[in-house]
């Protein structure tokens, strides 16, 4: 009897160490899940095809997706090919009144800054996503100037564009 069971525990140990090993999907703190045979991503530079251009908008948003993507993945980045590539533009960045008050004049203004985004997954044809638009905005009082609150602006919507890009392509949110 005692045989028995050191067998049945040995085929269990067994049984469980291949249901653990079969299939494997890598996963970060950052939830993102990428299957193990996906080693590499493309990230092509995003040009700014907005009416109103903002010069450094379109190396920061490049360069800010590559470095969440290398820092948050174990994938390496490459400039030709790629198991992931992504590509896009940036299609919009505008300033608009919100928050108008009595006396026709707004209290806010709000920056607003949108992308189109494609996500190819060579593995996964269902995990891919084309022209997929991405937009986030912040106000800012009317009484400042733009440019004084530019950088500071265009840096926070870019943080959040980034995430949400990042997050739709393996996050799968």
């Amino acid at each position: 009897m005692k045989i028995d069971l050191i067998y049945k525990e040995i085929i269990l140990f067994v049984f469980i160490t291949f249901v653990f090993t079969a299939c494997s999907v890598k996963y970060s703190f950052t939830g993102a899940s990428i299957p193990p045979e996906v080693k590499t991503i493309n990230i092509k530079y995003f040009p700014n095809n907005a009416s109103l251009v903002e010069p450094t908008l379109s190396q920061e948003l490049t360069d800010g997706l590559r470095d969440k993507f290398s820092s948050e993945t174990s994938l390496a980045l490459v400039n030709d090919g790629g198991d992931l590539l992504m590509e896009g533009a940036i299609t919009g960045y505008r300033t608009t009144p919100v928050a108008i008050q009595g006396n026709d004049q707004a209290a806010l203004n709000r920056l607003t800054i949108t992308i189109e985004v494609t996500f190819i997954n060579t593995f996964d044809e269902n995990m891919s996503f084309e022209n997929t638009r991405f937009e986030r905005y912040l106000d800012y009082s009317s009484s400042q100037n733009l440019s004084d609150v530019q950088e500071t602006l265009v840096g926070e919507i870019n943080q959040m564009l980034i995430t949400d890009v990042f997050n739709k392509a393996v996050i799968n949110w």
